[in-house]
């Protein structure tokens, strides 16, 4: 699993550079004018940075295999699909209902962190 929470991150990493600067090159002009471009920033911030959470995820699963730790990283990259990707759906199409699917990618990203407090609070030394 560690191998694919990698795997996973190398991806994700390079979408999130990716659409950063077509954000900021490429559409700028149209998520200025639909009012997106704050969710676009935004979906590519999470993004990034639960990029590096999968990452460190991998490491402690090194450390502290278990289930929990493996949680913890699918619900990275289920809250990253779910959080980031309905924010770039919402700010490239200009669907606001995908504004409703972003809360529960959010929870999926929270629970992730929790996930990985309880393991390293449970963990031995």
């Amino acid at each position: 699993m560690k191998r694919t929470f990698v795997i996973v991150a190398g991806v994700f990493g390079a979408l999130g550079v990716s659409l950063g600067a077509f954000g900021a090159h490429g559409l700028s002009a149209m998520l200025d004018a639909n009012g997106h471009a704050g969710s676009f920033q935004t979906a590519t911030e999470y993004l990034m940075i639960h990029t590096l959470a999968l990452l460190f995820t991998a490491i402690a699963a090194q450390q502290w295999p278990g289930k929990l730790t493996q949680w913890a990283g699918y619900l990275f990259i289920i809250g990253n699909l779910l959080f980031s990707g309905s924010l770039y759906v919402l700010s490239m199409l200009n669907m606001s209902v995908m504004g409703a699917v972003a809360p529960f990618g959010g929870a999926a990203l929270i629970a992730g962190w929790v996930l990985l407090a309880v393991v390293a609070w449970r963990a031995k030394g």
